[in-house]
């Protein structure tokens, strides 16, 4: 299995990859199905298979399984409810089959989609006992870095790359958080106080991705590039606020040329890892990588 490089040994950013969950549903995901049940069916294996391929013919040097809500809180209730072990080792195998052996496998662990104390009733202990569950299956499955991704609230971040320490200590884990325009997560998290928490577990990297759209990851990554002390810095934006068009359909408004003006935007800034989250598309990524090979 390849290894996640040192940020300061690359010559240029690496390419990850762009939006799952938007390419599933547009490849005919029944609506309502979560993405890691359906890659438990023939048809969702083979879409989530074609996706990964796509990527990683149009330049992505790292890919993210479809685990995204895998873990066992998350999956309560749902088609895939106490298959969360099942879930990753078989996303991990699809990735890595669609994608081959030189590049780079994150294992994707997304929010539980519950609230922490004192918000909610999940405990922090709760939280890290699920993510390690679903670590150390991701790491039997074989993924080359833990991808701890879209937390909003910096608890449940925590939470989040304690649990992936503990369920797999042999694997780098890398934290992306969610910023409002204001700098802020949805729950007034401060970059600063992201960054100085997330990096005092011993995290490979930092990074912002979702959200709504390009300039709120551009404007939070050079005070974490600035933070981050060497680490890789993480831009995986959304491709613009998502809107309706005449036929009902939701699109979303961001172009590959506009994807490739943030990504050299964000490179300058200091990211070192560069892709895409919700609308982006292969072509999208395609544009990145040329952007940045430039």
């Amino acid at each position: 299995m390849p290894a996640l490089p040192d940020a300061a040994s690359l010559a240029r950013p690496l390419v990850a990859d762009g939006g799952m969950g938007t390419m599933l549903f547009a490849a005919g995901m029944p609506a309502g199905l979560p993405p890691e049940a359906w890659l438990l069916e023939a048809p969702g294996a083979a879409a989530v298979s074609s996706v990964h391929a796509a990527y990683a013919a149009a330049g992505s040097n790292l890919v993210l399984t479809c685990t995204f809500g895998g873990n066992p809180i998350r999956l309560t209730g749902s088609e895939a409810d106490g298959r969360s072990v099942e879930v990753s080792r078989a996303a991990v195998a699809l990735a890595r089959a669609a994608v081959g052996p030189d590049r780079l496998v994150a294992g994707s662990m997304g929010p539980t989609g519950g609230l922490m104390i004192p918000y909610g009733l999940l405990d922090p202990s709760e939280v890290a006992d699920a993510f390690a569950v679903q670590a150390a299956a991701l790491a039997e499955g074989g993924v080359d870095v833990l991808w701890v991704e879209t937390m909003m609230d910096l608890k449940e971040a925590v939470a989040a790359v304690e649990g992936a320490r503990r369920g797999a200590p042999q694997l780098p884990v890398v934290a992306t958080m969610t910023f409002q325009g204001n700098g802020r997560t949805m729950f007034g998290d401060r970059v600063e106080a992201v960054a100085d928490a997330l990096l005092a577990l011993g995290i490979a990297g930092i990074g912002a991705n979702c959200g709504d759209g390009f300039a709120p990851v551009e404007a939070v990554i050079p005070t974490l590039a600035r933070m981050a002390g060497g680490l890789h810095v993480v831009a995986k934006a959304n491709a613009g606020i998502p809107v309706g068009d005449a036929d009902g359909n939701t699109v979303y408004p961001a172009t590959p040329a506009d994807a490739a003006d943030h990504a050299r935007r964000v490179r300058d800034s200091g990211a070192t890892i560069i892709g895409g989250c919700c609308g982006t598309t292969p072509a999208h990524l395609a544009a990145v990588a040329s952007a940045l090979a430039g």
